[in-house]
């Protein structure tokens, strides 16, 4: 009997949170035009924006909410009656609105931000939610800095907006200062204890200072939240929002431990990475899980040669899951003979082992020099490690002219392009027959 997966909503922040990552702000055509590929995405609910910040917030959010139909739309504003109606002004003609209501309810935030106590603050979100509710039927309610905030409080908050008509409860860690075993006893402890829980949807939006965004939202997820709140590449205030290709592709990846489905093409992730990042003119770091550049790409000789026999030895998700194009074996110190030897036919050119050792070793110290190899230092290289005179025989065969023109000249472009035969995942396949896997080959591990 077929196991039915749960669904978990994808709230995609990264025109409104993510945007307030300094240097990351984006005009009106910008917006629309992410936008449009955040709908390409999958994602469910598309934050546009926070339309009484400025007029250009509004406009934004306004052309999202007349264009995007699939998606919902959704719309900050803080939990004051100004805010609302201009969230609203922007939102009306969208298919699916939603109007997003926050208000801070840790000690910290009311003393020393709000400067109100904790029954005006009470009253704050109750009648601001009241008044979203008779604009527009989706609201969602954020107590901002929920994991500073005394859990009594915050239940007693959350039921009086429940009460008020939230239909989405989202519980932010602002300053990213929850862990997993907590954030998760948090979300158990607001489903145990908040009056009508069973008609609403949790929410989790979890920031990254400690470096645990993404495992405190799985958290969450574990402990009964059906949305997460994320943003493409993570980016957002301070260091950042939980990343939302990482959420995605640990569910993909671990089904085994998170058995739930999301409506992601994860086709269109490392798209949708890439315009980010050439829209807000800021590179992901080469390391970044899922969309970095580093991601797929091997150099140690061991990573190579294991990938070169099956992916899976290195790689738990393929390259094409997440849109990328395929894997890359870059050729630096650290890669083996093996690695080096498929190169070298790709560039139309074979060699027997005593050539290649020769060829190994003169790599190995320019690698060493330069760092990475491209093909036109390896073809320099063997031009002159090998200049046998006209009567002697030549150590290598270059290749056929058809066999030549298999390697694209999109391929000769890429660090280590695929070999023209590929296995089911699109990685070069080890020469038939050749066992030969020299020591230097193992020496990189893990």
């Amino acid at each position: 009997m077929a196991v039915e997966h749960v669904r978990i909503t994808v709230f995609d922040t990264t025109l409104r949170d993510g945007e307030q990552s300094p240097g990351c702000s984006m005009n009106h055509q910008e917006k629309l035009r992410l936008a449009h590929q955040l709908d390409r995405l999958g994602v469910d609910v598309i934050e546009a924006g926070f339309p009484i910040a400025s007029e250009g917030d509004f406009e934004a959010v306004k052309a999202i909410a007349n264009v995007i139909r699939r998606p919902i739309i959704a719309g900050l504003a803080r939990a004051c009656r100004s805010d609302i109606e201009r969230a609203w002004e922007a939102l009306r003609d969208a298919a699916r609105p939603r109007i997003h209501v926050f208000l801070a309810t840790s000690d910290i935030h009311l003393q020393y931000k709000l400067r109100i106590t904790r029954d005006q603050c009470l009253a704050q979100a109750r009648d601001a939610v009241r008044l979203a509710k008779s604009l527009c039927d989706d609201v969602e309610f954020s107590p901002e800095d929920a994991t500073r905030t005394d859990p009594d409080f915050l239940c007693r908050v959350l039921d009086a907006v429940v009460e008020a008509g939230a239909t989405t409860l989202n519980i932010p860690d602002t300053v990213g200062y929850t862990v997993p075993t907590e954030f998760g006893e948090l979300i158990a402890t607001i489903r145990r204890r908040v009056n009508g829980i069973e008609n609403v949807t949790i929410s989790a939006h979890c920031h990254n200072d400690l470096g645990m965004a993404v495992a405190n939202t799985m958290a969450a997820i574990a402990a009964g939240a059906r949305q997460v709140e994320c943003t493409i590449n993570g980016i957002g205030e301070r260091a950042g929002n939980a990343a939302l290709e990482e959420i995605v592709m640990a569910m993909h990846v671990r089904r085994d431990r998170y058995p739930y489905e999301t409506g992601i093409a994860g086709e269109q992730l490392f798209a949708a990475s890439q315009m980010l990042s050439e829209i807000t003119g800021v590179p992901v770091q080469p390391n970044k899980a899922v969309t970095g550049r580093n991601a797929f790409a091997h150099e140690a000789g061991i990573h190579q040669d294991g990938v070169l026999k099956n992916p899976l030895t290195y790689e738990i998700m393929t390259p094409q899951s997440v849109g990328v194009p395929d894997s890359k074996l870059v050729l630096g110190k650290h890669s083996g003979r093996h690695a080096l030897n498929i190169r070298c036919e790709q560039l139309g050119y074979q060699f027997d082992r005593r050539a290649l050792d020769d060829i190994y070793r003169r790599f190995v110290r320019l690698a060493d020099k330069i760092k990475h190899v491209e093909d036109h230092h390896l073809l320099e290289l063997i031009r002159d490690t090998h200049k046998p005179a006209a009567s002697a025989t030549p150590l290598f065969e270059p290749l056929s002219v058809a066999a030549a023109a298999s390697v694209s000249a999109s391929d000769s472009q890429r660090p280590f392009p695929l070999a023209a035969q590929t296995n089911a995942f699109g990685v070069p396949l080890p020469i038939p027959g050749d066992q030969h896997h020299d020591q230097e080959d193992y020496l990189w591990g893990v």
